[in-house]
C-alpha cells in the first residue's frame, strides 16, 4: 500500500512573528522555516503503518519555494521512500494546494493520503477537505486514532462534542490531530540517508493547475496589546471590580 504525505514549510513553532513594516505580510527574512508540526504527525503515522507492514511506500510531497527541499529532506529523513517537490514562487493558497495535491494523486495512485489537519502559519484548515472533495474520496478530518486493515480505515475522529469513530473504505484522506501521535526525531544516519534518497521537482504548469490567488490580502497587523491583568484579595473585590469598572454585571 502506498502512502502520500503532503508536508508544508512553515515557519518554527518557536519564532515571534513580526509584521511587515507596510502591514504587507509577515516578515519571513532570516526567520527559521521547519516542517508543518501537524505535517509531522502526518509523517510520523505513515512510518508507522510502514513498520506495522501496512504500508510499503511512503511518498513525500510539498509545494512552494526552492528552500522546500529542505522540508522534504526532514520528510526523508524521518521515514519517507521518496519526495516530490512542486516548485513555485506564487503565493499558494489552500485551493490551489490541493489541486496540486490533487494532480499528484491521480499520477501517484495512493490507497492513503494523510496531511496535517492545518498549517500553523494560516491556521486554515481546509486543504485536506478541498482535496477530498475534488479526488472525490472519503475523508477523516482531525484524526486522533488510524486502523488500516485491508481496503478499509477505521478512525477516531476529535469532533465539537467528544469523538467520533468511523470506517471508510480506501483510497481515502484523512488529517492528523494533535492527538494522533507525538513525532519522532530523526537519527543521523537517517538525516545521512536522506540525501541519497529521490526527491523529484516538477512545477504547476507541468502538472496543468493554475495556481493563481483567488484571494487578496489588504493588510496584516498584529493583535492589539493588552492590558495587564491583576490580582484581587477577595471575591468581593473582584465582583466590584466587574462590577464599577468592567462594567460587566448589574
Amino acid at each position: 500500500m502506498k502512502v502520500l504525505v503532503a508536508v508544508k514549510r512553515a515557519v518554527d513553532y518557536n519564532v515571534s512573528v513580526r509584521v511587515k513594516a507596510d502591514g504587507t505580510d509577515v516578515d519571513i527574512a532570516n526567520v527559521k522555516m521547519s516542517m508543518n508540526p501537524f505535517d509531522e504527525i502526518a509523517m510520523e503515522e505513515a512510518v508507522r503503518l510502514k513498520e506495522a507492514g501496512i504500508a510499503t511506500e511512503i511518498v513525500a510531497v510539498s509545494a512552494g519555494v526552492a528552500q522546500c527541499q529542505e522540508t522534504l529532506r526532514s520528510a526523508l529523513a524521518l521515514g519517507a521512500d521518496r519526495a516530490i517537490l512542486i516548485e513555485t514562487n506564487a503565493e499558494l493558497q489552500p485551493l490551489a494546494v490541493a489541486k496540486l495535491l490533487a494532480a499528484v494523486v491521480k499520477q501517484e495512485s495512493p490507497s492513503l493520503v494523510i496531511l496535517g489537519k492545518q498549517a500553523i502559519d494560516d491556521d486554515a484548515n481546509q486543504t485536506g477537505q478541498m482535496l477530498a472533495g475534488l479526488l472525490d474520496l472519503p475523508q477523516a478530518p482531525f484524526a486522533s486514532k488510524l486502523v488500516v486493515e485491508g481496503d478499509k480505515a477505521t478512525v477516531t475522529r476529535e469532533v465539537d462534542g467528544g469523538l467520533e469513530t468511523i470506517s471508510m473504505g480506501l483510497p481515502a484522506v484523512v488529517t492528523a490531530d494533535l492527538r494522533l501521535n507525538e513525532p519522532r526525531y530523526a537519527t543521523l544516519p537517517n538525516i545521512m540517508k536522506a540525501k541519497k534518497k529521490p526527491l523529484d521537482t516538477t512545477t504547476p504548469e507541468t502538472l496543468g493547475v493554475d495556481v493563481a490567488p483567488r484571494l487578496k490580502t489588504l493588510k496584516v497587523a498584529e493583535p492589539p496589546v493588552r492590558k495587564a491583568g491583576i490580582i484581587v484579595p477577595d471575591v468581593a473585590t473582584l465582583v466590584e471590580k466587574l462590577r464599577n469598572e468592567a462594567k460587566v454585571l448589574g
